[in-house]
C-alpha cells in the first residue's frame, strides 16, 4: 500500500465535486523519459525508456443509463462530450486521447458503455515527456477495470497505440505506451518493439551519485503540425528500397545502396538501433560513462542525420558536456520539447545556471528543469478509492 500521487488525488476531488459521489475507478498513468532508442520504435526497433514521477490520473464511474458520457479536465476547467468525433472540439482536444482509446477498445470488440471521468494531470505538456501516452494508459487502465475487460499490459498498450494513430492521427510508435504501462520503480525498461518483448534493466543512479536531468526547453511543439510524420514516412520509404520490411533489418552496409534524405534517416535508426543494445550491456555492467558516450553520440545523430534537434537542445547538449555530464541527449519526438543529461548530482545547479545563463544569451526560451529517479509504471486503486494505492499489477491482472 502507498499514498496516493497528488494528480490522483486531484483527480478523485474533481470527480467528487463534478459529478457527485465516489467513481468506481481511480486510475493514473507516469509520462516518460526515452533514455536511448530515438525514432526507431516504429520500424521495429529498440528502446530505453524509464517512466518519470509525473502522472495523469483519471477517476471514472458509470452514468445513468441514457446519460451521454462526459469527459472533465480539473487542469484546463472544462468538460467535453465522450461521444464526438476527431478534432470537433475546433482543432486537436485533451479529449481526443480518452475518445480515442474508447473508439480503439470498439474496434478491438470490446464493449465500454457511457460514463463520466475526472482527469487531472503534471506531466509537462509539448514537452517530449509523452503526456498523450499517460492519458491513453490511465484511461484504459480505468475503462479495463470498471467494464471488466480482462486486458493484459501489452494488449493495453496496443490499444493506446492504436487510438493514437487511427483516432487522434500521430503516428507514433509503441514506445510510449509500452512505457507508461510496464516501466518499473529503479529500472529502465528495454523494449523490442517488432516482437513486443520487454525487460527490466538496472538503473541505479543513487549509488552511482547520479541524477537524471531533464531540461523542457520549452521550444513549441504539436507532433501532429510537425516533421515527425515526414521522418516516418522517409524511413519507410527507405526500407522499401533496401527490400526490407522494417530498418531494424538494414546493416550497415545495406547503406551505400541509398542516398539523400533516405540514406541519412537510415543511417540515423540502424546507428541508434545498434547504441541501443550497446547501452543495454553497459548499464547491465554498471558501465555508466559508456552510456553517457552513447547518450552523446545519439544526440549528434539526432541532430545530423534526423535533423530533429533545436537551437535550444544543442545548446544544452554542450553544456552539459562542458559541465562533466556522462551523457546527454535531446529525447521524444524532437523539434522542440525537452533534453536529457546524466550528471553528477553536485553539478546539476551549476548546469541549470549555466543553461540560464547561455539561453539569454542566445535569446531563447527560458527552459524548465526536473530532476527525476525512474518511477513505477500505470496502476489502478483497488476498489472504492480511500486515500491508499497498490502498486501496479497487469491492466487488470
Amino acid at each position: 500500500m502507498m499514498p496516493l500521487h497528488p494528480t490522483e488525488s486531484r483527480a478523485l476531488g474533481a470527480y467528487r465535486e463534478r459529478f457527485g459521489g465516489e467513481p468506481e475507478v481511480l486510475a493514473s498513468a507516469p509520462g516518460r523519459v526515452n533514455l536511448i532508442g530515438e525514432h526507431t520504435d516504429y520500424g521495429g526497433g529498440f528502446v530505453l525508456p524509464c517512466a518519470v514521477g509525473r502522472r495523469v490520473a483519471v477517476a471514472a464511474g458509470r452514468g445513468l443509463p441514457d446519460e451521454p458520457g462526459v469527459l472533465f479536465s480539473s487542469d484546463f476547467g472544462e468538460a467535453r462530450p465522450l461521444q464526438s468525433e476527431p478534432g470537433a472540439d475546433g482543432g486537436s482536444s485533451w479529449a481526443d486521447y480518452p475518445r480515442g482509446v474508447v473508439w480503439a477498445l470498439g474496434e478491438a470488440g470490446y464493449e465500454a458503455g457511457g460514463f463520466r471521468a475526472a482527469f487531472a494531470g503534471d506531466v509537462p505538456l509539448g514537452a517530449g515527456l509523452s503526456s498523450s501516452a499517460a492519458v491513453e494508459a490511465a484511461t484504459v487502465l480505468a475503462l479495463d477495470r470498471l467494464f471488466r475487460l480482462d486486458l493484459d499490459r501489452r494488449e493495453a498498450a496496443l490499444l493506446c497505440r492504436r487510438a493514437e494513430n487511427g483516432y487522434v492521427g500521430v503516428q507514433s510508435g509503441i514506445l510510449d505506451q509500452f512505457a507508461s504501462l510496464m516501466c518499473r520503480e529503479g529500472e529502465a525498461l528495454f523494449v523490442d518493439c517488432r516482437t513486443l518483448e520487454a525487460r527490466p534493466v538496472p538503473l541505479d543512479l543513487d549509488r552511482a551519485n547520479l541524477s537524471l536531468l531533464v531540461c523542457d526547453t520549452n521550444a513549441p511543439r504539436v507532433l501532429a503540425e510537425t516533421g515527425y510524420n515526414d521522418r516516418r514516412e522517409v524511413s519507410e520509404r527507405a526500407a522499401k528500397t533496401l527490400g526490407l520490411a522494417e530498418l531494424r533489418d538494414a546493416s550497415p552496409g545495406d547503406l551505400e545502396r541509398l542516398g539523400g534524405e533516405e540514406l541519412r534517416r537510415a543511417r540515423h535508426v540502424v546507428t541508434e538501433n545498434a547504441r541501443v543494445l550497446r547501452a543495454v550491456e553497459a548499464l547491465e555492467g554498471g558501465d555508466f560513462r559508456e552510456f553517457g558516450g552513447l547518450m552523446y553520440a545519439s544526440h549528434a545523430s539526432m541532430r545530423d542525420d534526423y535533423e530533429i534537434s533545436t537551437p535550444s537542445h544543442d545548446a544544452f547538449v554542450e553544456l552539459a558536456r562542458e559541465a562533466g555530464a556522462l551523457g546527454a541527449r535531446l529525447t521524444g519526438g524532437g523539434f522542440g520539447g525537452c533534453a536529457i543529461s546524466l550528471v553528477p548530482s553536485e553539478n546539476v545547479d551549476g548546469l541549470k545556471q549555466a543553461t540560464f545563463s547561455r539561453f539569454a544569451k542566445l535569446a531563447l526560451p527560458r527552459p524548465d528543469f526536473y530532476t527525476f529517479l525512474p518511477a513505477a509504471g500505470a496502476r489502478v486503486v483497488p476498489g472504492q478509492p480511500s486515500g491508499q494505492a497498490e502498486a501496479n499489477g497487469g491492466a487488470g491482472r
